[in-house]
Parts: C-alpha cells; structure tokens; sequence
C-alpha cells in the first residue's frame, strides 16, 4: 500500500511539473507568436450551432503598430486606467468593488485588462460558483503574474484588442472595425475607438454600429478620460521612460 501512495505521489509530482513547464512555454510562445483563436471563440460557435444558427465567427490578428492609436487609449481610458503603472492586480480598485458590495451597491468587475487578457487566453469562461471559481480565479491570477513578468504592457494590450469580444460573433479590433464601420482598425476614428471602448462590459448588448443615447453619454464620459490619459505610449517610449528611472 505504501508502495502505491508513493508511485501515486509520483505521477501527481510529475503532472504538476509538467502543468507548470507547459504553461510558462504556453504564456512565453505568446509573447511573440499571435494569438488567433480563444477559448471563448469556440464557446460562442457552438452556442450558435445549438441555437441552430450560422456560425459567426469574425477575427483577424493585428500587430498595435497596425491600430488606431486612439484604440487602446480608449480601452485603458474605460476599463483600466492603472494598467501602465499596476502589475497585473489594481488593488484599489479590487477593495473599491469589495465594498460597494459590502454596502448593496449594483456588482461590477474589478478585474484588470491584464487579468482580462489572462482569462480570454488561457481559460474557459464559463460561469463558476463557490470553490471552483475560486479555483479560476487562481488560475487567472497564476497566468496574470506571468504575462506581466514576461510580456510588456504593449504585448498585453495587444494580444487583449485582438481576442476580447467585441460584438455579436466579432473578435478583435480589425474585425470590429471591418464589420461595424468599414474600415481597418488602423484608420478608426477617435470617437470609434471611444464607441467601441465603451461597449466591452457588455459588446452583445451594446452594439458599437448602433448606438443608443445611453451609449453616446457613455462615449462623451469615455473621451474626457482619453483627453486627460494623454495617449498609449509606444514601447520606445516605455523603455526610455524605465531608462531614466522616472
């Protein structure tokens, strides 16, 4: 019997091992190879198979160079305004959302673009409850440290504004750009960027081709911020920024 619990303690050893190799070569392969499929692109196929639909499934990797630089701006404007300065993990942020939640407020998500990215990439998002989505998020946070340690914040937002959702069978931001405003991501307009930053939380719902009025006081609200971020900075800027110690 002890002979089993060890040859067993063995094999669990070796697939943890195995796991962690696997997903440090995973998380390093994409730091330079693109990213041109998601978990999440295969569960909204065979939701719209089920339904007895067409499949929808619209996507075309990217480089940022390739982007509107209104893009990300805007998307960092909404979703993260931290993401150049925190390491994977808005803690103020976190804690905020804690305690609306602790006073009823109307629950929103705290998590970063960067966890974004690592739960888009590398898990399945299917709704969890009690210790599995404990378990997730672990995961989530796992896969966030090592993007941050492995990427930099370009590669992060890049790999972000070509998997996340961005409206009903639409993927990234060549897509988005093609299929709501006929054009490619490079040429979209600062109020585009804003119009399709703003429909993230919710890209089925909220339809950057067709606005509501609720949408557009979003927009406004989404392009003060912009205004006062600045801009996205290039990797050249970063690494002259990190050079002067500043």
């Amino acid at each position: 019997m002890g002979k089993f619990f060890s040859k067993l303690g063995n094999i669990v050893k070796w697939m943890f091992i195995v796991l962690l190799a696997g997903s440090v070569l995973l998380v390093l392969l994409f730091r330079y190879l693109p990213v041109y499929t998601s978990p999440l692109m295969f569960i909204r196929a065979y939701e719209q198979v089920s339904r007895g639909e067409t499949i929808r499934w619209h996507h075309s990797w990217v480089p940022l160079e390739e982007m509107s630089p209104d893009l990300p701006l805007a998307v960092m404007s909404c979703e993260d305004q931290n993401f150049l300065n925190h390491n994977g993990f808005d803690w103020d942020a976190i804690q905020k959302v804690i305690d609306e939640r602790a006073e009823g407020e109307r629950f929103r998500g705290g998590s970063t673009i960067s966890q974004q990215t690592a739960k888009n990439v590398f898990l399945f998002p299917t709704g969890s409850t009690g210790k599995l989505a404990w378990f997730r998020k672990g995961v989530e946070a796992y896969f966030t440290v090592l993007m941050e340690f492995m990427w930099d914040k370009q590669r992060i937002m890049e790999v972000y504004l070509n998997t996340i959702e961005m409206g009903d069978g639409i993927y990234g931001a060549q897509a988005v750009a093609q299929e709501h405003f006929g054009c490619d991501a490079k040429n979209l307009t600062r109020n585009q960027c804003a119009m399709i930053a703003i429909t993230l939380p919710n890209p089925i719902r909220m339809n950057s081709a067709s606005p509501t009025n609720y949408m557009y006081r979003r927009q406004s609200w989404c392009l003060r911020q912009m205004k006062w971020l600045g801009h996205f900075p290039t990797r050249e800027e970063m690494e002259k920024k990190d050079g002067d110690g500043s």
